[in-house]
Parts: structure tokens; C-alpha cells; sequence
């Protein structure tokens, strides 16, 4: 969800003015692609675009005739090809880029009404604001007699614009499974009428990082968090660095004393945690109490020497320690020292070793899961 919250002020600044804008919104990627399904954009009528669905390459075309497109007011999939020949842009083809990268791309593009609220943006900013997970249901194709259009949906904590009882019924069974296994899919629904296809879209919140120390070394590191959109907390026992103003961009800044201990689970469970006092009696004292906590990743800064210290007078606990935390990037700079930092974070929470991508020898992005089945839930191909 990077550049979710540039996207939403763009979205009320707009709504504010009486402005109508664009949603594009990448539904589904069949072969290589630079963003994947989820990735938005906002299209205003006037001005820059707010966000990308490529590398580069699409947002143009987008820009340029999305306007026109969506003229009759109802949603519409824009198909986009970067394969390597070039074909005719007529309504039944893809709009081809010849540039190499055998992918498809399938864009949604809906218009933002100023004067109504947008289910989608809702759920959007109730998951940014929550920091709970959320799934959301999109028609993005249909054959001609189907009992639904393009841009129907449903979501998973609302209701939505889905007639068709029994498809609403498949529909709201999938998207607890889209919850419960945290993944994205395509879904390809057949009855008497004909087909719809449906992308389910699993909507995490932003990734919260919480970093115990609020030395120099810090700064960079909540920045360089925030320019991913991650949430960021930073905690220190010593108020003359646990100021807000030494950290204008963290979500919160905590003074907390090692004399008044609180529960850390709230905070710290499921989250990427450091621990960088460059105190020994703040390490000591803010690592025994996260070894017992369950983040989904912990590192502690500092030679190996000095953690195994340190973990031989507190004890093991049961959260597996990333130490000497990051990636073997090279470079001492304290901003070298947090992109090391970031980067092993990124790997481990998307499960990834931090290897060189030219090594790796499976495709650097999963594939949609597509499944097809009739509203019986038997699948048929």
C-alpha cells in the first residue's frame, strides 16, 4: 500500500474542491509486470497523476484517455500488453508497448464522484486507519447475458452492489477465504447466464515498524520507513531524544521510562522491530521483554559479541533475533546502516532471503491464482 496516504489527501483535497477524479486500479497481471494486482493511481481532470500502476510506462496513456473512456460515467477495464510486437489499439485488443516484457496488464478505471463517498476509498482509509486487514470483491469481466457488470462489488465488512443472490453468496464465501489465506486472486464465476470474472483483493494495512532508540542513527531509518509507508513508532528512555520535533515524520514518539514498564505486545506484535538504544542497560531491558513478545521480525544493533551478552544475562526467549540485524551492503554512514536495516526487514517479512534477483531462479513476482468454478463452488477447469 505505498503512497496510500498521498493518494487519500489527493482524494479529499479534490473532493473538497468540487473536483471529480479517476481511480485506476491494476485488477490483474498475467506474465512479468512492474506493479501488481492492487496497485492505484488517481487521475485528476487537471494537474499530475498521484501514484503509478507500472514503471513508467502506462501512466501516460492512462492520464491522456481515461477521461474519455469513462465518459458514460460506468467502470471499464483498460487492457495494456508490453509484449514485443506491436498491435492495432482497437476495443478488442491490448494497446501494445513493444517493450519486451511479455506481460498483461488489466487496469480498472471508475470515476470519484466530489459529492459521494466511494466504497472503495472508505475501506481504504479504514484499513490505513485500523490497522486491520480487509478483502474486497471487483467484477472485472463479464460475457455479454451475465448478471452482473464491470466495476460490481462487495466487500468484506460492508455490503455492496451485487444483485445476483447466488453469486452473492459464492462471492461473500470467498472473500473470508481471501482473508483467512491473505492473498489476492482471480476468480471465474459460470451459471445459466453466462461468466463473471471477480478479482479479490486482500488489503493489508501498512506495515508498522517500531524502533527502540532514538539516537541519530534513527532518523534516517523512520525516514527512509515512511517513504514505503510504513507506520512508524520510535520509544527511548531518554527524553532529551524522545522528542517529536528530532522525529517530524514518525507516527509516534514515545518517552518511556525504564522504571514504569507497560505491555509491549499491542505495539510491537506482528510488527518489524529494532532495538538501537546504543545503551547496554536499554538493550538489556527493552530485548528481554521483546523476546517474549512475537514481532514479526526483531533485530538487535551492535557487534555479535555484544548481543550474545547480552542474551546470555536475560535469558533466550522465543522469538527468533536477527543479529547483527541487516543486509551485508556495505558502508557505515547511518544512512547505509538503515537501507541495510530496511532491506533485511522487507526480506524476511515477505519471505524473501535478500539475495541478488540475477541469482534467483524463480520469478521474482508469484502469479495471480486463478481459479474457475460454477456458483456451486464445483470447480470446472
Amino acid at each position: 500500500m505505498s503512497g496510500l496516504n498521498d493518494l487519500l489527501q489527493a482524494i479529499d483535497s479534490a473532493a473538497q474542491a468540487g473536483e471529480e477524479t479517476i481511480l485506476a486500479t491494476v485488477v490483474k497481471v498475467e506474465g512479468s509486470a512492474y506493479r501488481r494486482s492492487g496497485a492505484r493511481m488517481l487521475i485528476p481532470l487537471h494537474g499530475r497523476t498521484i501514484g503509478t500502476v507500472s514503471g513508467g510506462c502506462l501512466e501516460q496513456d492512462l492520464a491522456k484517455k481515461a477521461w474519455w473512456l469513462t465518459d458514460s460515467g460506468e467502470p471499464v477495464v483498460r487492457r495494456y500488453s508490453t509484449g514485443a510486437t506491436e498491435d492495432e489499439d482497437d476495443e478488442q485488443s491490448s494497446l501494445t508497448f513493444g517493450l519486451g516484457c511479455n506481460g498483461t496488464v488489466f487496469v480498472l478505471l471508475e470515476r470519484l464522484h466530489a459529492t459521494s463517498s466511494s466504497p472503495v476509498i472508505e475501506l481504504l482509509r479504514r484499513v490505513r486507519d485500523s490497522q486491520q486487514p480487509a478483502a474486497m470483491a471487483t467484477v472485472i469481466g463479464t460475457s455479454r447475458n451475465a448478471s452482473a457488470r464491470v466495476g460490481d462489488r462487495l466487500l468484506s465488512d460492508t455490503d455492496g452492489t451485487l444483485r445476483n443472490l447466488p453469486l452473492k453468496i459464492a462471492i461473500r464465501h470467498d472473500l473470508r477465504k481471501t482473508l483467512a489465506q491473505k492473498k489476492s486472486s482471480i476468480r471465474l464465476y459460470t451459471d445459466a447466464r453466462g461468466e463473471v470474472e471477480v478479482f479479490f483483493e486482500y488489503i493489508a494495512p501498512p506495515p508498522r515498524l517500531v524502533i527502540f532508540g532514538a539516537g541519530h542513527d534513527a532518523q534516517p531509518l523512520v525516514r527512509m520507513a515512511k517513504l514505503l509507508n510504513w507506520h512508524v513508532s520510535v520509544i527511548d528512555s531518554r527524553s532529551h531524544f524522545a522528542r517529536p520535533e528530532r522525529f517530524p515524520q514518525a507516527d509516534a514518539v514515545i518517552f518511556a521510562s525504564l522504571d514504569n514498564p507497560f505491555d509491549l505486545r499491542p505495539l510491537t506484535d506482528g510488527a518489524a522491530v529494532t532495538v538501537m538504544t546504543h545503551s547496554y542497560r536499554q538493550d538489556r531491558h527493552w530485548l528481554g521483554q521483546l523476546l517474549q513478545t512475537s514481532p514479526a521480525y526483531l533485530g538487535q544493533l551492535g557487534p555479535k559479541e555484544r548481543t550474545q551478552r547480552l542474551l546470555a544475562e536475560i535469558g533466550q526467549g522465543t522469538c527468533a533475533l536477527h543479529f547483527p540485524m541487516g543486509l551485508d551492503l556495505g558502508g557505515d554512514a547511518p544512512e547505509n546502516v538503515a537501507l541495510s536495516i530496511l532491506a533485511e526487514m522487507t526480506a524476511v517479512m515477505n519471505q524473501r532471503q535478500g539475495g541478488m534477483l540475477r541469482h534467483r531462479r524463480k520469478p521474482i513476482h508469484q502469479a495471480d491464482l486463478q481459479v474457475s468454478e460454477n456458483l456451486h463452488g464445483r470447480v470446472v477447469v
